[in-house]
């Protein structure tokens, strides 16, 4: 049985204070869960945090997953625990609580940072053995995620949903295609899990989508129409992929406008809230 929380993470008060006002959230907490991950022969713990609102649940919960750590080269950026505070506050706002999982290595997550990342290169791998078993980890990871907010009184097993951006937005098609009995749908954010940069990109990223095709429930993939890792031509590609190999999903295409960066589209609630309560509506959800 995994300890529901071990202690609370080493955020500043200060920093969870800003990102409650910005997200509009009613209670927002981080807390370390324990897990049955070890490394180096040491118990690994992992980081959340929970953005809910207002009542005691239990919830419609979603789990959303942060990306990569960009270049790779600067450490603070992997000690930066990531949220964000749109999304949060768009879900917040309809009566569901939000989690934000940091995996391994990632804020104040215990373990090492090890997603297809080589320090001796100073970049992501395009070797597809390594890659994908930086994939494999970041899935086990959600699996102790997922099996810890189980045993939460407010979380509504029967309405939850897996989503994520970048990286995570790959991720979070795997792990529902992994645990399809936990989720009624999926939200992509300009997901893969290597950039074109990569002769692989193709074979990765579509393999990847392609196995993810076994989720039965919806998927909502947003992409960026300016997105400087991942070209229109290429995620529409992917998205071929996984509705050819039978997966259901709905894709669209969005943009910052000029001279922003589209891959951070999620940052921006008005470019992506009409066709998100168009999916949350079409699951029956307010």
């Amino acid at each position: 049985m995994r300890i529901p929380v071990v202690h609370m993470a080493r955020v500043c008060v200060a920093a969870l204070s800003l990102l409650a006002a910005a997200s509009g959230a009613q209670a927002l907490s981080a807390l370390k869960i324990a897990t049955a991950l070890q490394e180096d022969g040491r118990p690994v713990a992992l980081e959340l945090v929970i953005a809910r609102p207002a009542g005691d649940g239990p919830f419609p919960t979603l789990v959303f997953n942060h990306g990569s750590v960009g270049n790779g080269n600067d450490p603070r950026e992997v000690s930066h625990t990531v949220t964000y505070p749109e999304l949060a506050a768009f879900f917040n706002e309809r009566g569901w609580m939000v989690v934000f999982p940091q995996r391994r290595g990632r804020g104040q997550s215990d373990g090492r940072y090890a997603e297809g990342w080589q320090p001796e290169a100073g970049r992501y791998a395009c070797d597809p053995s390594v890659s994908l078993a930086g994939l494999e980890r970041a899935t086990q990871d959600l699996a102790e995620v997922t099996g810890y907010l189980a045993t939460r009184t407010n979380v509504d097993p029967k309405r939850m949903l897996i989503g994520g951006h970048s990286k995570g937005g790959l991720l979070a098609m795997v792990v529902a295609a992994s645990q399809p009995e936990r989720f009624a749908g999926v939200l992509n954010f300009v997901g893969g899990w290597v950039g074109e940069r990569c002769e692989t990109a193709e074979q990765i990223n579509g393999d990847s989508f392609r196995k993810a095709a076994v989720f039965p429930g919806p998927t909502l993939w947003l992409y960026g129409e300016r997105d400087p890792y991942y070209r229109i031509a290429h995620s529409q590609g992917n998205f071929a992929a996984f509705t050819a190999a039978g997966g259901k999903g709905r894709f669209q295409v969005l943009t910052f406008g000029p001279f922003r960066n589209d891959h951070q589209i999620v940052r921006s609630r008005a470019i992506w809230t009409e066709p998100m309560a168009q999916f949350l509506q079409g699951l029956g959800q307010p």
